[in-house]
């Protein structure tokens, strides 16, 4: 019997609850518990593990070529170009929001997967012979491109690769891929360098430079990465699927559909809810990224190393937030975690950036850690369970297009207004303030940073408030 098509506005879901109406997602073949590998009991499927290891290939090659990048801007312009760099980063996802989401909605998400890694290879290629500001700007700004359509479609494939139950697990072992390999990408891209410059003292070999090498490797990341999805099954989407008439891509309904993922979104309070503790947590979790070195220098009297035990304390966190996630799956409650763990993430860092000395300090950022790791997880578990195949893709094209607009937010404010509080401060507060008898120093990082943690808890309260207004008691609407 011919199933009936999805409405064009679907009623708003809840992870637990089943839309009659809606096309039947692939549900994955698993085999009996007994004989099921140990890959499988982890991965939840061996499509699901081919896509992880493309994952942890591809994000390696992205933080080589982002090193890579760094360097390069670094030796042509200095600190100022690097800057510019990393707007150029982050902007093509709100040139590409109207319409990346609607085309991943549409078109075959194996094939876009392997294109972009493909072009980003391609890419690649020319960065050794780019020598000036522009030209970097404009490598930086495809190879952006190019990735937030690769990510989006990862995400929203996700659910038809793995078993509901296991999402959490997913998205775990997801996050260990994208920056677990960030210490392993540095650590080669240092080793690369090096045999570089070992090896451009041969008079043959005389045009490799320090990131050259890098960026060869980096292009063979995404040439694997392409193999390796080129080879696994992806969900069938042919009922769900638009006719050839809907097909032809026109920038107005693409905005127009886009729009429609929009209003989804909206109508939908789980999923706004859960958006809003994310994105909006990020503006005060990004400034960390500009602002941490200063605080470890002025504040905790840390200096560089000191900086880096903050960074490994941050790590160890998350990491410890994510295991805890995925041992504890079936037994949290989603929607409440997911909203305590944005709160806990706020005061931790509210009472670490209260703290002038480093070993307290350390503590509580690893509290930090937790929270953001927790949050993380079950926030992409939250929407991957609760929102249709059809409308997945632009889900999280808004997601990270909400994402790259905080994090724009959290790099270009935070040091301006940590320079602007400063001067306040000294202006009205001179030494600091006092309280039950102790003097807390109020320089400008450190009121930034406190300003940071209350949009994180404001964030999770807000959203919290949602959850349980629209699910009295955190439970599944009937």
């Amino acid at each position: 019997m011919a199933q009936a098509r999805r409405p064009r506005e679907p009623e708003p879901r809840h992870p637990g609850t089943a839309d009659p109406d809606a096309p039947t997602r692939p549900v994955p073949h698993l085999a009996p518990v007994s004989s099921r590998t140990a890959t499988v009991r982890l991965f939840g499927t061996n499509d699901f593990f081919r896509l992880w290891l493309a994952q942890v290939v591809s994000a390696m090659g992205d933080w080589i070529g982002f090193l890579a990048i760094l360097a390069i801007a670094e030796r042509i312009g200095g600190a100022g170009a690097i800057g510019v760099v990393m707007t150029a980063r982050i902007l093509p996802g709100f040139f590409l929001a109207p319409v990346a989401g609607v085309l991943l909605d549409r078109w075959d998400r194996k094939r876009v997967m392997v294109g972009c890694d493909v072009g980003r290879g391609l890419v690649l290629l020319g960065l050794p012979f780019v020598d000036t500001i522009p030209q970097l700007v404009i490598v930086s700004f495809l190879l952006e491109v190019l990735t937030v359509m690769w990510s989006p479609a990862k995400e929203a494939e996700t659910p038809n690769m793995v078993p509901v139950g296991h999402l959490a697990m997913a998205n775990s072992l997801s996050m260990v891929a994208a920056y677990g390999t960030i210490p392993i990408a540095a650590a080669l891209f240092a080793g690369l360098a090096k045999v570089a410059d070992i090896l451009s003292r041969s008079q043959s070999l005389a045009f490799l430079d320090e990131s050259s090498l890098a960026v060869y490797f980096d292009v063979a990341t995404f040439m694997l990465s392409a193999v390796l999805i080129s080879t696994m099954r992806f969900g069938n989407r042919s009922r769900s699927a638009p006719p050839p008439s809907r097909r032809r891509i026109s920038f107005s309904g693409s905005f127009t559909e886009f729009k429609e993922g929009w209003h989804f979104i909206a109508a939908d309070r789980m999923v706004a809810a859960v958006m809003v503790g994310l994105g909006t947590g990020l503006i005060g979790g990004g400034m960390l990224v500009p602002l941490g070195p200063l605080f470890t220098a002025q504040v905790l009297g840390g200096g560089t190393a000191g900086f880096g035990l903050v960074v490994f304390s941050l790590g160890m966190g998350v990491a410890a937030g994510v295991m805890a996630v995925s041992v504890l799956n079936t037994k949290l409650n989603k929607p409440r975690t997911f909203t305590g763990a944005v709160v806990l993430a706020g005061v931790s860092l509210l009472a670490g950036a209260s703290m002038s000395t480093l070993i307290p300090a350390l503590v509580l950022v690893a509290l930090l850690g937790v929270g953001a790791g927790c949050a993380y997880v079950l926030g992409y578990t939250i929407l991957q369970e609760g929102v249709s195949d059809e409308l997945r893709g632009r889900t999280f094209t808004a997601l990270y297009t909400l994402v790259r607009l905080c994090l724009l937010i959290a790099f270009a404010v935070g040091p301006f207004l940590a320079g602007a509080l400063g001067r306040l401060s000294g202006r009205f507060l001179g030494e600091g303030v006092s309280w039950a008898g102790l003097t807390i120093s109020t320089p400008g990082v450190r009121l930034t940073l406190w300003l940071a943690a209350v949009i994180i808890i404001v964030a999770g309260v807000a959203s919290g408030r949602v959850l349980r207004e629209d699910r009295p008691g955190g439970e599944p609407r009937p």
